[in-house]
């Protein structure tokens, strides 16, 4: 063997001068491969530098030394110490040549010296390892097997500290730097580096450099700028771009997003490796030595000498340490790869999301692979090893024995392993196959959970709350039914998990006694340690192969999401020299839903069109012809079928019909990452009509939006993304219907400040309905059925009486005759409006200042500070079953604690002497013992998931239900996402983690005593350790928890803004996309990852800071334990009870671990407890049902409403909203709602709704008081259509009908009545056609349109429409009044205006300003006196719509 050893030194040295004499000339040539590092990698690795170098000088000398030596008092040449010597001489002047130069220039060691290193210390410690087992088991070694001398026994340290101190150098030059050196020159300002790259050797293996986090959270509370940086490995930016490197590689090969992680990851998963290994190693040791510790107590006399055994017990301490070491290092480099795995899975989901075209995968599908795939995959990085770490434990396993019992108990021992592992297959597979169901099930119910919470105003308003909670309770019913059997099949698990060590021993035992094999108390100790570790690898193989299968699966969903071509269009130029803008080329377009059926029409180019620089092109058209798409054909976000496709050149700037707000301030919102300009900024808050909002606003422009724009009117909206972007500066705009939210004084501001004077020189597209802006248009697309019908200048257009544009200025022409009627000549013959006059009058749904408040504080969210409550501790633990069946359940614990140690005793007890009982009575009592025990670990196992289903309900039930039941305020000031974390990542960890954790750490702490217990009985001085390791321990435990507490409620809390940003950016996606933002948003992504990261990174590491320091502790304590029972006389020591005292305490480090562990992994889990029981006790709304106040059932038959000195405010600290209104809405009569932003028409008709509750006075509905009657019986019995369409998947049905109160005919009458009922019938399903989510397989009209045709199906007596056809042609419009009036005759009809034409014709017409009634008559007479408000705004829109209906003549 030392043959092979000397051709190791051989080869070695020889490479080891070829590298000295290269690298040589390659100085001599000026090449020098070396590239200058960070200096902060410089300044670690400087000072291992000097220690690696004195190391290798002292190993060269000490073998050196060694030959002389042997040489001079023997005259013997020992080759193989020559060639260690020359080749460790060599590979010190390597060494010190690379520190004096490389260091200089910060490069680390070279690979051939590390690996010399590594194959040297490898070398050593088998020489070492077996000279200690020949030396204890006092055998002649086969004459193959090296002999280690005296060099290798003392350089085995030098050696190992070289490798430890090479990798940490290697470890600094991350494996992520070398794709992003480029840059380094470029962006030199970056991050200070994280207090882990900066930390040495000593402190990396100690995690003291965690000590200054530890102390900022004993002084303050933890915020995020108290937590250091991730290292450059883990940034965002780095790992996405090494893990997008790695998958380019592949494109010569197969590929596969698991490769390209591996390729990304391997040398950080090759030293994790080397601590997994070491730490097997290690924890087999005990074992291993076991029996010559009982043998030892057996043989021992009083008069021998403890010399072997404290040399025993030093083995046993230094293996326990190793153990512990690198099981620490292991964990937290597992955790480590973990955090880089996900951030970089994120960015690239990231980049794929915002680059997907319109019908890509929906928002939940993206959301679920971050929240699941993406940490599941990262989760894997603690399993990974598991490919070779399990076989290896079982093969030790076997070794240790053959060792003590011979070939066949060590088989039957290999057979009953099997057998165990063969039954938890098909378990694991089931709880496989429940887990993905019960994924299932939780994606359609947070799926149905996310709509339900964007559309509660809707829910609420309708009074159809109930039924989706219904809904939402029938989703988890089944998710929970899922569960059980999910849970139930854990306790099989788990019964399996701690019943195999008693079947694998009464197996092996029984076969001994079967076989007469000779068994002592030593060998039987040995082998239930070794049962013991055997847990291990039967309890993880399920979980390994059951976590690979599921890692693959989500591996794959994601490797398919991010090579997806997501209608993948042909990308323009945008910057030719020319004045022709935009080119349309003949081709076909179609929209793609799932189901591969086409909801909105196919767009046709028939001929070629060009846009030339600084027109105006007006696109108009009936609902559902095809305007949006072909906006969205010219941005290329609609799919091609054929064709050249449309070529723009220049800039774009977009407006969408569905406004896209960001979470942000106003100022933000318009800027749009561009530098801030003034004066033009200015400009353009004017031009949009901003000015007033902004002053009327507490922190003006500065004011925080909410999540979509929840705190503003849809016409804030509209006019906050046009001055977004006209502030852009583009080349080319694309305004989607953008007048179709706001009133006429408006729409006419927007259209002349903004379009005709601020965007003059540009080119602008515009869709709309109001035909009386298409006069100013340099061309007009008149669409029909997805094609371009007619297109031409508007003078041309209107002189072709037979075209399409005709028919559509007829329906215009016949809304202005309405306005007329009423005008007479009196209003058209005073002078138009002065500009002064042209006041903003859109409404505001919901009030600016009560909500801008709420949102200003909700922007971060609340933690809860110090330790978690012991009343939700106590709430958590009595939510089943009032907590009667937990003392059952720590009885069954104690019972099988106390069981198995009887068992193991009696086992030990009998062999200590042979004849002390027959092999029957042994192997009886012991499988008597051993069953009783597994009997009470089913019935703890069995009790447990009982309690675990019934919590977990009951927290669910009082959240989800405490949530629908709080008032419109907590979902306007509450961001969905926030709540979706409540019902999704907390409640999964109440399902299925909380009550697991809160029992192991009660378990482990039974466990613990009864060690303590056995340890005090066989020495009574060890208990007085015990209560000094545990104050020390207790003492540790209080000084972390402070700072771990924290950054755990920061993991949960740091997590919500990436979702939020990921789904704010996947809505605004074509936006984004046009504006060329994506780069700004992904560097906002990089952040938010990169925060999260640094949370989960230290929130991790601290749990390893705590676990070095107890292990030690306990360690030292096992030590001193043998120490004592070395020491002691025989005659005071039962040698079978501190044999067994002995073999439990190798279990002590594991289990001290796992207490603590599952210590602080309970407070920081119970933080989802307390976040839940936080949604539980939300104020809620007035009840639904008052019994002893519910009205008729026909009430109300009149439909009056008397509103009597009616006083509003949001809130008792914010200003009085209406003051004092009193005034009467006749029934059967149609009042018209109007007043400028802020004036109260929101409120008003949220009072009435009581959306929000009256400070003073009373509201009366055919003479009863609404205030004393429940929400539901007063909101069901009226009827609203908000101005936002609301739609849910579902199917139509469901969405017209969705309490299931009415017949199909009732239904299809309606659908006829609202020119639905063609479009419906296209579909085969006919009133079961799917609607997607948010109703996106439907134009905005559409769906205004079905909310209408929801309410008509009502027939409720009073009716309240906020401007309910603002997206609707005026065709369309006309007929839809004509329905309106037709189908609520006999009706009480309120309706917020922003159309003349909406409220010309009512009954009356009441105008708010400040909180009060300024005026409140019929049209005509307010129309008689000119200075009236409502007088000015229908003279200003006559004024811009009667010189363009006067060109008309339909006839």
């Amino acid at each position: 063997m030392d043959n092979w050893f000397e051709i190791v030194d051989v080869v070695f040295f020889l490479v080891l001068l070829v590298w000295v004499l290269v690298d040589i000339v390659r100085e001599r040539g000026g090449t020098r491969g070396y590239v200058r590092n960070r200096g902060s990698v410089v300044r670690e690795c400087r000072g291992f530098a000097l220690f690696t170098v004195i190391s290798n000088a002292i190993i060269s000398v000490s073998y050196l030394g060694f030959g002389l030596y042997g040489y001079w008092n023997k005259g013997v040449v020992i080759w193989r110490v020559v060639f260690s010597s020359m080749t460790w001489v060599l590979a010190t002047l390597v060494a010190v040549h690379c520190k004096c130069r490389n260091f200089n220039g910060g490069k680390t060691w070279p690979w051939v010296l590390i690996l010399w290193w590594v194959v040297s210390t490898v070398l050593d410690l088998l020489c070492v390892s077996i000279y200690i087992l020949s030396h204890l088991k006092s055998i002649e070694l086969p004459y193959v097997l090296p002999r280690a001398n005296l060099v290798d026994l003392s350089s085995l340290p030098l050696s190992i500290s070289l490798c430890f101190n090479a990798f940490s150098c290697v470890k600094s030059h991350s494996d992520l730097e070398h794709p992003l050196l480029e840059k380094e020159d470029e962006n030199p300002s970056q991050d200070g580096d994280s207090a882990f790259s900066n930390a040495g050797i000593w402190s990396k293996v100690t995690f003291q450099w965690l000590n200054p986090l530890f102390r900022a959270g004993r002084t303050q509370k933890l915020e995020l700028p108290h937590i250091p940086s991730v290292s450059e490995s883990e940034k965002a930016e780095n790992a996405s771009m090494l893990l997008e490197e790695s998958l380019r590689k592949q494109k010569f090969e197969d590929p596969s997003l698991a490769k390209a992680i591996l390729r990304a990851i391997w040398k950080s998963l090759a030293i994790n490796a080397v601590f997994a290994g070491l730490n097997t190693a290690a924890s087999y040791t005990g074992p291993l030595l076991i029996t010559h510790f009982v043998n030892y107590l057996l043989e021992k006399r009083d008069d021998s000498s403890i010399r072997y055994g404290l040399i025993l017990a030093f083995i046993f301490f230094v293996a326990k340490t190793l153990e512990s070491l690198t099981q620490r290092q292991w964990y937290f480099g597992a955790h480590q790869i973990g955090v880089r795995v996900r951030a970089a899975l994120t960015v690239l989901i990231y980049k794929k999301s915002i680059s997907i075209k319109y019908y890509g995968p929906s928002n939940g599908r993206i959301i679920n692979l971050i929240n699941v795939d993406v940490e599941r995959i990262g989760d894997c990085c603690w399993f990974i090893h598991g490919v070779w770490l399990l076989p290896l434990q079982v093969f030790l396993a076997l070794v240790i024995l053959y060792w003590n019992l011979g070939a066949a108990p060590s088989a039957a021992a290999l057979l009953a392993t099997v057998m165990v592992m063969v039954c938890n297959t098909p378990l694991a597979n089931m709880q496989e196959n429940l887990h993905s169901k019960i994924m299932e099930a939780k994606d359609s119910r947070i799926k149905v959970t996310s709509e339900t919470l964007k559309s509660m105003r809707v829910l609420k308003l309708h009074s159809w709350e109930s039924t989706f909670l219904k809904k939402i309770l029938e989703l988890r019913k089944t998710e929970r039914s899922w569960l059980k059997r999910y849970l139930y099949t854990c306790s099989a698990v788990a019964f399996l998990f701690w019943a195999s060590p008693t079947l694998i021993s009464v197996v092996t035992f029984g076969v001994c006694i079967l076989l007469n094999t000779p068994l002592t108390a030593g060998k039987v100790l040995s082998a239930l340690a070794t049962f013991r570790i055997l847990q291990e690898p039967i309890y993880n193989l399920p979980e390994f192969l059951s976590m690979v299968a599921q890692t693959k699966v989500s591996l794959d969903r994601i490797y398919e999401f991010i090579r997806e071509d997501w209608k993948k269009l042909i990308s323009y130029p945008t910057s030719k020299a020319t004045n022709v803008v935009i080119e349309i080329e003949k081709g076909e377009y179609t929209w793609e839903t799932s189901e591969q059926i086409s909801k909105k029409p196919t767009i046709k180019i028939a001929d070629k069109l060009k846009i030339m620089k600084g027109w105006k092109v007006a696109v108009c058209g009936s609902v559902g012809s095809g305007k949006s798409s072909l906006l969205c054909g010219m941005l290329s976000e609609i799919p091609k079928i054929s064709g050249s496709g449309f070529k723009v050149n220049g800039s774009k700037a977009y407006v969408p019909q569905s406004a896209w707000i960001q979470t942000g301030t106003i100022r933000d919102n318009v800027l749009f990452g561009k530098k801030m300009d003034k004066d033009f900024y200015e400009h353009v808050l004017e031009a949009c009509a901003l000015h007033r909002d902004i002053k009327m606003w507490g922190r003006g422009d500065l004011t925080v939006v909410g999540e979509r724009g929840m705190n503003l009117s849809g016409g804030q909206k509209q006019r906050i993304q046009l001055a977004r972007a006209v502030y852009s500066d583009s080349d080319v705009y694309f305004l989607d219907d953008p007048f179709s939210a706001v009133d006429a004084h408006t729409g006419t501001h927007l259209f002349k400040q903004c379009l005709l004077q601020l965007l003059s020189q540009k080119t602008v597209v515009y869709a709309t309905h109001q035909l009386e802006f298409l006069e100013a248009a340099d061309l007009v697309l008149v669409m029909k059925d997805g094609r371009i019908a007619q297109s031409g200048r508007y003078q041309d257009l209107i002189a072709d009486l037979g075209g399409e544009l005709i028919s559509q200025m007829a329906a215009h022409r016949k809304s202005l005759t309405h306005v007329n009627t009423c005008q007479q000549d009196d209003s058209t013959t005073s002078g138009p409006c002065r500009k002064n006059q042209i006041e903003v009058v859109e409404d505001w749904f919901r009030e600016p200042l009560a909500n801008n408040n709420l949102m200003e504080k909700s922007q971060e969210e609340e933690a809860e500070t110090g330790r978690v409550k012991w009343s939700v501790y106590s709430t958590f633990v009595t939510s089943a079953y009032k907590g009667a069946l937990v003392p059952v359940i720590l009885l069954c614990q104690v019972l099988f604690q106390g069981l198995q140690m009887c068992s193991n005793y009696w086992i030990a007890w009998g062999t200590e002497k042979e004849g002390r009982v027959t092999n029957k009575q042994l192997i009886g009592t012991f499988i008597l013992l051993s069953g009783g025990s597994s009997i009470f670990i089913l019935g703890r196992a069995v009790l447990l998931a009982t309690i675990a289903i019934e919590t977990a309900q009951r927290l669910f039930h009082g959240m989800i239900t405490s949530i629908f039941r709080a008032p419109i305020s907590f979902f306007d000031s509450t961001p969905s996402s926030r709540i979706l974390n409540r019902s999704s990542t907390d409640q999964s960890t109440v399902d299925t983690d909380i009550p697991y954790r809160l029992a192991g750490l009660a378990f482990a702490l039974i466990q613990l005593m009864s060690i303590i217990i056995l340890m005090s009985q066989v020495a009574w001085q060890v208990f007085l350790l015990f209560v000094a390791v545990l104050g020390i321990s207790i003492w540790y435990q209080a000084y972390y928890i402070t700072t771990a507490r924290e950054l755990a409620r920061m993991v949960g809390i740091r997590k919500a803004p990436v979702l939020h940003h990921f789904s704010e950016s996947i809505a605004g996606a074509a936006t984004i996309r046009c504006f060329n933002q994506e780069d700004r948003f992904l560097t906002k992504v990089l952040s938010l990852v990169d925060d999260y990261s640094r949370v989960a990174f230290h929130n991790s590491a601290t749990m390893e800071w705590l676990s070095v320091r107890i292990n030690f502790l306990f360690n030292l304590v096992f030590f001193l334990v043998l120490i004592i029972l070395v020491t002691l006389p025989s005659s005071a020591i039962d040698p079978s009870l501190a044999g067994l005292a002995a073999t439990y305490g190798l279990n002590l480090n594991v289990l001290q671990a796992w207490v603590i562990w599952n210590l602080c992994n309970v407070e920081n889990k119970m933080i989802s407890v307390e976040r839940i029981l936080q949604f539980t006790n939300i104020p809620s709304e007035a009840p639904l049902v008052i019994e002893e106040c519910r009205p008729k059932p026909e009430w109300p038959t009149d439909g009056r409403i008397e509103l009597e000195n009616l006083h509003v405010q949001y809130n008792p600290s914010l200003p009085m909203v209406l003051k004092g209104i009193t005034c009467t809405f006749p029934g059967n009569k149609k009042i018209g709602v109007v007043g400028r932003t802020g004036s109260g028409k929101s409120t008003l008709i949220q009072a009435l709704f009581r959306v929000v509750e009256p400070s003073r006075g009373r509201i009366f509905i055919d003479e009863v008081d609404i205030s004393k009657m429940g929400l539901q019986d007063l909101r069901s019995r009226l009827g609203i259509i908000p101005q936002d369409p609301t739609l849910f998947q579902g199917t139509m049905r469901t969405n017209l009908d969705p309490l299931q109160e009415h017949s199909d005919q009732e239904i299809w009458e309606v659908l006829n009545k609202c020119r639905l009922a063609d479009l419906v019938r296209q579909d085969q399903k006919l009133l079961e056609a799917p609607v997607a989510e948010d109703g996106e397989n439907w134009s905005v009209g559409q769906r205004q349109l079905v909310c209408l045709a929801r309410v008509l199906l009502k027939r409720r007596r009073i009716l309240v429409l906020d401007e309910a056809t603002a997206s609707i042609d005026t065709a369309t419009d006309n007929v839809i009044q004509e329905t309106i009036r037709e189908e609520t005759n006999g009706c009480t009809v309120i309706t917020v205006a922003h159309r003349i034409p909406t409220v010309i014709d009512n009954d009356l017409v009441l105008v708010l300003d400040d909180g009060k009634v300024v005026e409140y008559d019929s049209p005509t007479r307010l129309l008689e006196d000119s200075s009236s408000s409502f007088s000015k705004l229908v003279t200003e829109f006559l004024r811009r719509s009667s010189a363009r209906g006067c060109h008309l003549d339909p006839s």
